[in-house]
């Protein structure tokens, strides 16, 4: 019998304000997964009509599956949240892109029809879990020489971006962080964020309980001279610094995922359709470049080329990596198309729930630019990966339509 594939679509995304990592930091004594269920219940309540039992399937990324991370954290999510025992939940793990893989692998089956209606999300405290915590990497992997030693640290693989690309200069870079601070300023000035921040309660021992409200990590009035002097600490009079890269955060995420003939039952809205997706390995001493690859594939299979593209949210892990991929395509650092809310390197970047803010901001820019058809969310992922998921704007003319 003929399999008959279903539109997957983009029904609402929030997140938590991102917070710095650390004992200073806005939930230094917030548990992880209270981020990621406040998310989830708060997708629930801007979406009334959407029946908790018709949730089919909750899918969390998060980098470090351990503590206040781990234990599916998907399924445990999905009960705290309220919503019925009789939904199931799981964990994924791609690094910085279990956010984006979460949305992917939900968005297959609701393609395949084995589901209509699911949410997928992301959550990193790194302040309770640094990257690699409790980790035991096979030591093969430097003896026999399968990669280098500098994949194991991301600041160093974006040191080796900028050697394979001596034009992106640590002067570019610090111009396009200025840019992503300066951005990120104008779009909060303009009410942009503000309509998916989820407000998270926090408690502290010593401070007692609080409310985060806004992001943490942003630094408004951010100059060239600011960023000139900052110490490159992974390589002696290096290019990667604090400044042009994104810091230690803590952050969740999380989406409402449908298909067409179940938002159109529901009267969910529709903020974006899927179009096509890609994740590609590289080699993992220089992973930044793996948005590149990732995006032509996903534009193969989607039967369109970089022209057609007319927004794009790319997560800003390194200046560098950025740069890199836009020079591959043709596209000046300062294009209006790209980021147009700022990135990473101002908001924070709580890596597994990085992907799902992109494609949150990038629905909140269709609304605003009915003009573009296409737009794109991209990002590098540690260990030699990148992913690309190309989305349709259903405020086009011609959405929908064959191209």
């Amino acid at each position: 019998m003929p399999q008959t594939l279903h539109d997957v679509v983009f029904v609402d995304g929030v997140r938590t304000p991102f917070g710095k990592a650390g004992e200073k930091g806005i939930y230094a004594q917030t548990r992880a997964d209270d981020l990621v269920i406040r998310c989830i219940r708060e997708l629930m309540r801007r979406n009334p009509g959407l029946p908790p039992a018709r949730v089919e399937e909750v899918a969390v990324g998060a980098t470090t599956q351990i503590g206040d991370q781990g234990l599916t954290l998907g399924r445990m999510a999905a009960l705290l949240s309220g919503l019925p025992t009789t939904t199931p939940g799981y964990s994924i793990d791609r690094m910085c892109a279990g956010g984006m893989t979460a949305v992917t692998t939900v968005a297959g089956s609701i393609a395949f029809g084995a589901i209509d209606v699911a949410i997928a999300g992301g959550v990193e405290h790194m302040g309770h879990h640094p990257m690699g915590e409790q980790v035991d990497p096979n030591p093969r992997i430097v003896a026999e020489r399968l990669v280098d030693p500098s994949a194991l640290v991301m600041g160093k693989t974006a040191e080796n971006l900028h050697d394979r690309f001596p034009t992106i200069t640590k002067a570019r870079c610090d111009a396009y962080a200025v840019a992503s601070q300066t951005k990120l300023a104008r779009a909060y000035d303009d009410g942009k964020i503000q309509p998916d921040l989820v407000p998270m309660a926090t408690r502290h021992a010593e401070k007692g309980w609080g409310m985060a409200t806004v992001d943490e990590p942003p630094r408004r009035g951010t100059t060239i001279d600011d960023l000139t002097g900052l110490k490159t600490p992974f390589r002696a009079h290096g290019n990667v610094t604090a400044g042009n890269a994104a810091g230690l955060n803590d952050g969740a995420t999380a989406c409402l995922l449908a298909s067409g003939e179940a938002a159109e039952e529901l009267g969910l809205p529709v903020k974006m359709r899927l179009v096509s997706y890609g994740f590609v390995g590289v080699e993992p001493e220089v992973m930044g470049i793996g948005p590149v690859p990732a995006t032509e594939k996903a534009l193969r299979s989607a039967g369109l080329t970089i022209e057609d593209i007319g927004l794009f949210e790319l997560n800003e892990a390194f200046a560098v990596q950025v740069i890199a991929f836009l020079e591959h395509f043709g596209l000046a650092d300062d294009d209006p198309r790209v980021n147009e809310y700022g990135g990473a390197i101002a908001v924070g970047h709580p890596l597994a729930s990085s992907g799902v803010r992109l494609m949150t901001q990038l629905a909140r820019q269709f609304e605003e630019h009915p003009e573009v058809r296409y737009g794109l969310t991209a990002m590098c992922i540690g260990i030699g990966m990148g992913g690309c998921v190309i989305w349709e704007n259903p405020h086009h003319a011609d959405f929908g339509k064959e191209k």
